[in-house]
């Protein structure tokens, strides 16, 4: 793959992302330690896991000359959010299937997509679960020409990739390392790139995401040839399903911010850290444990 590192001088990246100790009572009666990856520190408008997922797509886009990247998501996605960004920082036109029908005026998501030259176009319901249908792909490649293609959420093998990057990151030993879980790419990637004697734990954010222990694998087969034996995902914090929010996760989160001075985001690294906490006081982590929380923003 030609140099990685064609994006350099276009955007500033904080890379490696921090490290950083949580120090709270209700882990360290357990006798847990708790270290948080700020990968929501990357970028302000490419955090966490949207630049690892799309670093490695960039360049493929790039090497085979497709000027223009088309993907789909929902209308508050942050995925759509970041390929409009990264059409905008290195110079691709960039289109937005959106799921559902248009609603005017904008949501701030999709508003700030269109801000940074994105084209939207959107599909029913029905429409949009057909959306690896070749006979959509081929329409769409006639209204917008010829593109590179991201899955939504942006999990394909060149996403796990850079998400298999992440461990080597961290300096300081851990036993597991936790992250959120939309569509796989992710987990499937920390948890490949993660070295002998630690594991990972994906925390589903998706109502009925059950599907996802097959994903993952298929994610880690396809970028890595086989599938890992070090991970596994919690299924119990989704809260009601994507973006879906009840009152004890807004007042974790409240809490959380009054704690430590740091408001979580609600749809995702919310629902992983309450549910680190949660197994914690069950007891679901040996005492003496580091733990590392990915905040993905």
């Amino acid at each position: 793959m030609a140099d990685e590192t064609w994006w350099s001088g276009r955007v500033r990246l904080r890379l490696p992302s921090p490290v950083t100790e949580l120090h709270d009572e209700r882990l360290a009666r357990h006798g847990v330690r708790l270290l948080l990856k700020r990968d929501d520190l990357i970028h302000p408008d490419l955090p966490g896991n949207k630049w690892r997922k799309l670093k490695y797509n960039l360049v493929a886009a790039r090497e085979r000359d497709l000027r223009t990247l088309l993907t789909f998501g929902g209308a508050y996605s942050n995925h759509i959010r970041a390929v409009a960004a990264a059409g905008a920082y290195f110079g691709f036109a960039t289109v937005g299937v959106i799921r559902g029908e248009q609603h005017l005026p904008l949501n701030p998501s999709l508003a700030y997509a269109v801000d940074r030259g994105m084209r939207l176009t959107y599909l029913d319901r029905s429409g949009y679960r057909d959306k690896d249908d070749p006979g959509l792909l081929a329409r769409l490649r006639s209204e917008f020409g010829e593109h590179y293609l991201l899955p939504e959420g942006g999990s394909n093998e060149l996403a796990v990739r850079g998400c298999a990057e992440l461990p080597a990151e961290i300096s300081e030993p851990f036993d597991v390392i936790c992250v959120p879980v939309g569509t796989g790419g992710t987990l499937a990637g920390v948890a490949a790139g993660l070295p002998p004697g630690r594991s990972a734990i994906g925390f589903s954010v998706l109502r009925g995401g059950q599907f996802l222990d097959a994903e993952v694998g298929r994610l880690q087969r396809q970028a890595c040839g086989s599938a890992t034996a070090n991970w596994r995902i919690e299924y119990d914090f989704h809260f009601g399903g994507y973006a879906k929010r009840r009152p004890e996760l807004d007042a974790f989160v409240i809490d959380f911010a009054d704690r430590h001075g740091l408001t979580l985001d609600p749809v995702y690294p919310a629902k992983m850290m309450y549910g680190i906490f949660a197994l914690t006081a069950a007891g679901g982590f040996t005492p003496g444990s580091t733990i590392v929380a990915v905040l993905t923003g």
